[in-house]
């Protein structure tokens, strides 16, 4: 269900979106609002669910993560059917950093990231392969990003 924003709480959440660690009276200043009824904007919003949490994001390649795949997994009919199991063992991958169900010719697109090519080789034959159900899986290399965002286009 969508909830109703209005221009402040999407240049709240614009805010918050670029850096998590605004204060509540930085935001209002920006946005221009006192600082308690941004504070009481921004609790509802998190009750309300659309701030889902705050967290850190860190650069993969700083920390050693350079390679970035992206797998199109295809399940057999087999494997369609134990779709939970299918999901839970993707969950427990730390490698794997998201996960999609799609319609087509594929049944699942994962974004894998590992330290380098060797790396996602033995994740690859050690443990996605592994999984119960794979009939196959196209991995394609991700050569350059030219963007890569977290921020959802909130105000218009």
């Amino acid at each position: 269900m969508q909830i109703e924003l209005d221009g402040y709480d999407r240049r709240i959440l614009a805010l918050l979106q670029e850096d998590a660690s605004l204060s509540s009276a930085q935001v209002a200043e920006q946005v221009g609002l006192s600082q308690s009824p941004c504070w009481r904007r921004i609790q509802r919003m998190k009750e309300e669910g659309i701030i889902r949490r705050q967290v850190t994001l860190l650069d993969r390649k700083k920390i050693g993560l350079n390679t970035q795949i992206f797998a199109e997994v295809k399940l057999n009919a087999h494997g369609r059917s134990n779709f939970t199991e299918f999901t839970e063992a993707i969950r427990g991958f730390p490698e794997v950093l998201e996960c999609y169900v799609l319609m087509g010719a594929v049944d699942f697109l994962l974004r894998i990231v590992t330290a380098d090519i060797e790396a996602y080789e033995r994740f690859f034959f050690e443990k996605l392969s592994m999984v119960p159900g794979i009939q196959e899986v196209n991995s394609i290399v991700a050569l350059s990003e030219i963007k890569s965002t977290t921020s959802l286009p909130v105000v218009r």
